[in-house]
């Protein structure tokens, strides 16, 4: 037995010629426990197949699905001052910023966008519970108003998607009062009589639920969504009573006339196109429509 050629040689090989195999090409859904390979996942926009179970999809990943040819532009929000009350608990605020932004590859948990939506100017805004939570700070603030007031600049309706814990405590007060401020936002878009849409995913909790997620002229929300103020066991330890199975979830506010839909992630664009072209007194989408010919091309075929 030659050791060198029939063990050595073969086990050198086997290193070199071992493959790297990514860790991320399966995901289990939580609900079902129904493997999902990654591409099968990202074409159900995060939503699994087997029970229709809706996933955490970041703000970027959503908005390419919604605007024409996933194409959009993203509007400045202004910066706020980093650690406005020298917070610290195991970490400093400025470190877990800075964590998060490397987690999420993304600025703040909201990101302000706009482009063409079923051929119309749609602003959109967008939080992303990987960044802290999507909890609502100074940032977060900034982006609303920033949105609204791009909104009002190109006459265009703000469509919103929250998905927070609520308030970043480690802003304190300054991150409370981001709620009035949203509010006046919100008004912003009243006067100048545009569409303010809501659209609730999971989870949607605490002082964003009690300030501009509950604003808007129509609330959607997707499915089995939690949308609630306080948990619900802080509700049962206070009024001592047993809630029920679904309470808090978006079916549950549906009957109860808190929402005005529930609708599942890949109908949501048709379904914000539709409500938008109603509020804003356009004709009914025509689905496969092709852009209306420019004058002199009628012309030259009315000459014809």
């Amino acid at each position: 037995m030659n050791w060198i050629s029939n063990y050595v040689r073969p086990k050198i090989n086997s290193i070199f010629s071992r493959r790297e195999t990514p860790d991320n090409l399966w995901t289990k859904c939580p609900e079902c426990g129904t493997m999902l390979f990654h591409r099968e996942l990202s074409e159900a926009l995060n939503t699994c197949p087997s029970c229709k179970h809706h996933m955490h999809i970041t703000p970027r990943a959503r908005f390419e699905t919604m605007y024409d040819g996933g194409l959009f532009a993203e509007v400045d929000v202004p910066e706020p001052p980093a650690d406005p009350l020298q917070f610290k608990d195991q970490k400093k605020y400025p470190d877990r910023i800075r964590d998060a932004r490397k987690k999420t590859s993304e600025h703040d948990a909201m990101l302000v966008v706009e482009g063409d939506m079923g051929r119309m100017k749609v602003v959109c805004a967008g939080q992303n519970f990987s960044f802290m939570g999507g909890s609502m700070g100074m940032h977060v603030g900034n982006a609303i108003i920033a949105a609204a007031e791009r909104a009002v600049q190109i006459n265009a309706p703000l469509v919103l998607f929250s998905a927070a814990g609520g308030a970043r405590m480690q802003e304190g007060i300054m991150a409370l009062m981001q709620m009035p401020r949203s509010t006046v936002a919100v008004q912003m878009l009243k006067e100048a009589d545009l569409p303010y849409i809501v659209v609730l995913t999971h989870p949607t909790t605490g002082g964003v639920t009690a300030s501009y997620a509950m604003l808007g002229d129509v609330h959607i929300a997707e499915p089995n969504a939690l949308i609630g103020f306080a948990g619900a066991r802080v509700i049962e330890q206070t009024i001592r009573e047993k809630l029920p199975e679904e309470f808090q979830r978006a079916e549950y506010l549906l009957d109860h006339g808190i929402l005005d839909r529930v609708v599942h992630r890949k109908d949501m664009r048709n379904e914000l196109i539709t409500i938008i072209r109603m509020l804003m007194k356009k004709t009914p989408q025509v689905h496969g429509d092709l852009p209306a010919p420019d004058a002199p091309a009628k012309e030259a075929k009315a000459a014809k």
